[in-house]
């Protein structure tokens, strides 16, 4: 059985989902399931690219998807959406 690995763009998608309403570090891990190394590279990357900002709240730090991570997020869900049915329509004609 094939383990399929996920692409840097759709962990980033799913982490601009989960910190869409915010959410801190340790929900981004458990529901992205990543460890804390790489959340904090793709967290680091995506606050420098402005696609999410690190609101601190007390001793730790809320993350919250900005518009224009929205606007990617948007446009990328739309792209998977046509890959995957032109995915659907190349097995058809294989069959």
């Amino acid at each position: 059985m094939k383990i399929k690995k996920r692409s840097d763009d759709q962990i980033v998608s799913q982490i601009l989902e989960i910190c869409a309403n915010g959410a801190g570090k340790t929900r981004i891990i458990y529901q992205a399931n990543l460890n804390s190394l790489k959340v904090n590279h793709y967290l680091e990357s995506m606050v420098k690219n402005d696609l999410i900002i690190e609101i601190p709240c007390g001793s730790r730090s809320i993350y919250k998807t900005t518009p224009r991570g929205l606007e990617l997020n948007q446009r990328f869900q739309s792209l998977q959406t046509e890959i995957d049915a032109l995915r659907l329509c190349l097995l058809d004609a294989e069959v």
